[in-house]
């Protein structure tokens, strides 16, 4: 299917590796020329190199730093003068039991899985229904849906994003203009091999106890693939997917149990 995003520009948060990286290959790979961003420089070339090999015609630009930082933010934007889809995306605040939670971690905690999202958001609408067509993309977690203990914080902030962009994406859908959320389970990324061998460490039990513990909780058997996750991400900014917005789609293999 052809997209109809060919030529567009795109920002992918913190890209560098994992689900982010999957987005913007998946973009590029549509003709999209994307702006990826990452914390750390050699990591952030290797994912342009490998997106450059995978889509030879488009534009990569790489911003190293933070998304949560404002200057990272500025950059960002700067380096695209006419934003035509955004990928938000940034890690989230580790494992940690709600008591050991300060003032200071949960207000980063807030910075990082809310805030940062809603600012780049601010930073591209304007443009976005000033030009007729937009496509916001924000990647949070099967967790604003289903409570996983010790990511409370991480949960909150993403629901808490979801809920305030609830009435943003009405207000912006008749300037073509969409915004909607991928809710990720379990899929195979550092993120989730590091989960992995911390349960291998907290349990006692060997790694390949832990993927099958992990994996019969799904449905489908199996943790989901980056490139699976990328697809849908690209359909989402698709012209096609015009008519969809304000909407939460879960990849998750089935973990969410609900009939509706």
């Amino acid at each position: 299917m052809d997209l109809g995003i060919a030529g567009r520009n795109a920002i992918v948060c913190a890209s560098s590796r994992g689900l982010g990286k999957a987005c913007a290959t998946s973009l590029a790979r549509n003709g999209v020329n994307v702006t990826i961003n990452g914390r750390d420089s050699v990591v952030l070339e290797k994912t342009a190199a490998d997106i450059r090999a995978a889509a030879p015609d488009v534009e990569v630009t790489m911003v190293v730093g933070d998304v949560a930082d404002r200057q990272c933010q500025a950059a960002l934007l700067g380096a695209v003068p006419e934003v035509d889809i955004l990928v938000n995306n940034n890690g989230g605040p580790p494992f940690r039991d709600f008591r050991e939670l300060d003032r200071d971690a949960m207000v980063e905690g807030v910075i990082m899985n809310m805030i940062t999202p809603i600012e780049l958001i601010t930073g591209v609408a304007d443009g976005m229904a000033e030009r007729k067509f937009g496509r916001i993309v924000n990647i949070t977690s099967i967790s604003v849906k289903k409570p996983v203990l010790g990511l409370d914080l991480s949960s909150g902030a993403r629901a808490g994003l979801t809920a305030f962009l609830a009435g943003v994406s009405r207000s912006l859908a008749s300037s073509n203009v969409t915004i909607n959320n991928i809710l990720p389970g379990f899929f195979d990324t550092d993120r989730l091999q590091g989960s992995l061998e911390a349960s291998v460490k907290t349990l006692g039990i060997t790694m390949d106890e832990a993927v099958a513990a992990r994996t019969q909780q799904v449905p489908a058997a199996r943790f989901g693939q980056p490139e699976e996750f990328g697809e849908a991400c690209a359909f989402l900014c698709s012209l096609q997917a015009g008519y969809i917005t304000g909407q939460n789609l879960l990849l998750d293999g089935g973990v969410f149990d609900s009939a509706f």
